[in-house]
């Protein structure tokens, strides 16, 4: 073999040697971009020809107590368009406008666009969607969306808040746990070419998302009822500002009810001022006036500085302190520290504060939980004004003592007044007993907190039978009087500063008055607040009766019996209101059996309002179940109900 010939050969061979190398090239390239990055690459091509529009997420609900929904995600139409598919923009836009109540312009505009996909509007009635599916246009399309629905409309407003298009929450309970309520958002698929155009009909693909925590709450939908309907009364029939309500579960700091007044729907948001979403019960402070006096009567008993049975001199009703004359509205000589509270007496109050003096009553002031935030669990919580005693004059230490120079919130008068009722353990107060994933497992828990020992049990106990005096005859507060039950309790009236003055207004007052119930045994603690009322301006006279007609209710539907004698024949009378009610049953007492020849009436295909209306009108304890009209009842009309005797009924949608 020659050397050409040798030399050929040798080039073949190196070639193929390189086309073998290319080949192992472009297959390791291959098997690494199909195989190894396949994944990444198959995103970037489902990017270029696939547009992702994301879709409202499914909320989580919010119960009550009993599992009652306050706030549910209901599933709802959203509209869009296709542009490039619409065949008469013109005509279409006028055929939406009609049927969506939109400007037949800003249709147009959206129809002739150059993008593939354009939202025209979002989560539609069932009455605008019925009416677009029925015109059926080319290129545009339905898909589902979720909306924030709340079934009991006005009751628990300001406690549940309400959420945004998005839907994010924007106030109350929405807002402050909108991490946990928010689920994961599914989103709609449209195919595109690379200029962003259609490329298929109609084949669009909607992917779920995950629903998001639900949150069973403290609140009882039928004691919040309660609360609203007698606020809304005692504030329209007083031609009021505003009114506050907060009931706590004594032992706990469970909160059973926080009701405001005006109030609002969060499904019609429209029709509302932003002034009327606020939760007054957290976000707006006033001097508590009379109400603080069992705060220092505790305190002065806990230093032993007084007892109850000890005489104060009360000066006639004029007494002059810090340079300044203190007035009371009756003129007393000798009172003991009971009747002082149950008189309520500014001037004795002011000799006993004098006795206590500013450090000690501050720091009491402060045990007691006034110039701090509760800790509740909702967004905007203000602490309220407490000025330390460096900068307190002589005259400060006397009006504090009655409640006037410090402000506070309702809640934080109602946590004070259960830590009373509570052998003097001052309770955190909360709303939400348990956050659950959407697989029923529970995410949090919340316990009672001890926040800390206040004044000993003794004490507690004490000031307890000397506000149990103010409710009694000759006190101050005896419209708070729920007859068969003993109430402790102590009334409150306090000026309001004018803003443009900077003093006290002649004519504006807060009414309250704080107290639980019953008194030996407390279970609830309530504590109600008039704000601005007309005409009768005082606690005894205004809050006072709100109190009573709330607890009376309120202790029969949590079926407690009377633990006294009852000196009425009746309980107090309970005001009407134009309120969406929710109310469940109100079991009776054994001091109220029914007669034995009761008969049921018919309520078949009777709406949950006209349910409430005849037990009100019958007194008869009827469980409702579900919503809509009845559709089922037992026993059957006619029949007699004996005492004790279960009557129910079942709602149901007309569908």
């Amino acid at each position: 073999m020659d050397r050409k010939e040798k030399w050929i050969r040798i080039r073949i061979r190196m070639v193929g040697l390189f086309f073998l190398l290319a080949f192992c090239l472009v297959t390791g390239r291959a098997y690494f971009l199909q195989v190894h990055a396949g994944d990444m690459w198959r995103k970037r091509a489902d990017q270029q020809h696939q547009k992702v529009i994301p879709l409202a997420p499914q909320r989580g609900t919010i119960y009550d107590r009993d599992g009652q929904e306050l706030a549910v995600s209901i599933e709802t139409d959203s509209i869009y368009a296709e542009p490039g598919r619409v065949k008469d923009p013109a005509g279409a836009a006028r055929q939406l406008a009609k049927a969506l109540n939109l400007s037949s312009h800003m249709l147009l505009k959206k129809l002739q666009s150059q993008r593939g996909f354009v939202w025209l509007k979002r989560r539609l009635t069932p009455v605008e969607s019925a009416r677009v599916e029925a015109l059926n246009i080319t290129g545009i399309g339905f898909t589902k969306e979720h909306k924030r629905y709340y079934p009991n409309s006005e009751i628990g407003a300001q406690i549940v808040g309400f959420t945004g298009l998005d839907p994010e929450g924007l106030e109350g309970l929405e807002l402050r746990y909108d991490a946990e309520l928010l689920g994961d958002g599914g989103y709609l698929l449209v195919e595109q070419d690379a200029l962003g155009r259609r490329m298929t009909a109609g084949n669009n693909v909607v992917r779920e998302g995950e629903l998001g925590h639900s949150i069973h709450l403290t609140i009882d939908r039928n004691l919040q009822y309660i609360a609203e309907k007698e606020l809304a009364a005692q504030v329209r029939e007083s031609q009021a500002r505003a009114g506050t309500l907060v009931m706590l579960e004594a032992a706990s700091g469970r909160v059973l009810a926080m009701a405001s007044q005006p109030d609002f729907n969060p499904n019609n948001l429209e029709k509302y001022r932003p002034a009327q979403w606020r939760n007054r019960a957290v976000c707006d402070t006033f001097e508590p006036g009379s109400t603080f006096k069992v705060f220092l009567l505790a305190a002065a008993l806990q230093e032993g500085i007084v007892q109850p049975q000890q005489s104060i001199y009360c000066e006639n009703g004029r007494f002059r302190f810090g340079g300044r004359t203190i007035n009371d509205h009756h003129p007393y000589e000798d009172l003991t520290v009971t009747e002082i509270l149950k008189f309520s007496s500014n001037i004795g109050s002011a000799k006993i504060g004098k006795a206590l003096e500013r450090d000690r009553l501050y720091d009491y002031i402060k045990r007691f939980g006034f110039g701090t935030r509760t800790g509740i669990d909702l967004p905007g919580e203000v602490s309220g004004l407490l000025r330390p005693p460096s900068r307190w004059f002589e005259i400060d230490l006397a009006t504090i003592s009655f409640g006037q120079g410090i402000s506070v919130t309702a809640l934080q008068l109602a946590a004070a007044t259960a830590a009373i009722a509570n052998d003097g353990k001052l309770m955190a107060p909360y709303l939400v007993e348990q956050v659950v994933d959407s697989h029923g497992s529970i995410v949090r828990q919340t316990r009672p907190e001890l926040v800390r020992q206040v004044v000993s049990a003794d004490v507690s106990r004490t000031v307890r039978q000397m506000m149990a005096s103010v409710t009694e005859e000759g006190g101050t507060g005896t419209l708070a009087a729920v007859p068969g039950y003993r109430v402790a309790g102590k009334t409150g009236t306090a000026q309001k500063v004018d803003l443009v003055t900077g003093g006290y207004s002649p004519d504006k007052r807060i009414a309250s008055f704080a107290g639980f119930v019953p008194a030996e045994d407390p279970r609830i603690v309530m504590v109600v607040v008039i704000d601005e009322p007309q005409g009768k301006t005082y606690g005894g006279l205004i809050a006072a009766p709100v109190f009573s007609r709330v607890a009376a209710q309120s202790l029969r539907y949590l079926g407690l019996s009377p633990t006294q004698p009852r000196q009425e024949d009746y309980l107090p009378p309970v005001l009407e209101v134009d309120t969406q009610p929710v109310l469940g049953p109100m079991p009776r007492t054994a001091a109220e059996p029914q007669n034995e020849h009761d008969a049921m009436p018919d309520l078949r295909g009777m709406t949950y309002r006209q349910v409430l209306q005849v037990m009100e009108r019958t007194g008869l304890n009827i469980k409702l179940e579900g919503s809509g009209r009845v559709v089922e009842q037992s026993p059957s009309s006619g029949r007699p109900i004996r005492y004790e005797t279960k009557v129910r009924v079942r709602l149901a949608d007309a569908s």
